[in-house]
């Protein structure tokens, strides 16, 4: 078990199986030392949350979508890192998308809740920079999907 693996078994977190995409896509894509991750979802095995942020959930819930979606995400670069997330050296960049209600406006609180895991499993390492925006839908009705850039050996 890496490390970070350790870290996240303190931390409460399983990793699930990498989700598989749904349309005509790859989960990742390595080029050079970076990997791009495509957008995950906040899917887990209960089903994930779905729903418009501000309409069908409040902010808590939303930041919990988002922790989904960077645990999928980690699942993605453990993959990509052959099973090995010490191989993970930067989270370079999150791109994170939430579906919200006409009146909700903490988009970057919401996405904090992805960002927050990843600082949490990679340290410093896990700072990255970021982008959050509200939409109008998202895939499937979930309620928030963030991608990545990782930066690995």
């Amino acid at each position: 078990m890496s490390k970070i693996e350790e870290r996240l078994a303190g931390l409460g977190v399983v990793l699930p199986q990498p989700v598989a995409p749904v349309a005509n896509y790859v989960p990742f894509v390595r080029a050079g030392g970076l990997v791009h991750i495509s957008g995950q979802v906040s899917t887990d095995a209960s089903g994930g949350a779905k729903g418009t942020v501000g309409v069908d959930l409040d902010l808590a819930a939303a930041q919990a979508a988002a922790r989904l979606c960077g645990i999928n995400l980690l699942a993605q670069m453990k993959a990509a890192c052959d099973g090995d997330l010490d191989r993970v050296r930067r989270v370079v960049k999150l791109g994170g998308f939430v579906q919200a209600g006409p009146d909700f406006i903490d988009i970057p609180k919401v996405i904090n809740g992805c960002s927050d895991l990843m600082v949490e499993a990679f340290g410093d390492a896990g700072r990255h920079a970021r982008s959050a925006v509200g939409v109008y839908k998202l895939p499937l009705g979930f309620a928030v999907e963030v991608d990545a850039v990782v930066e690995i050996a």
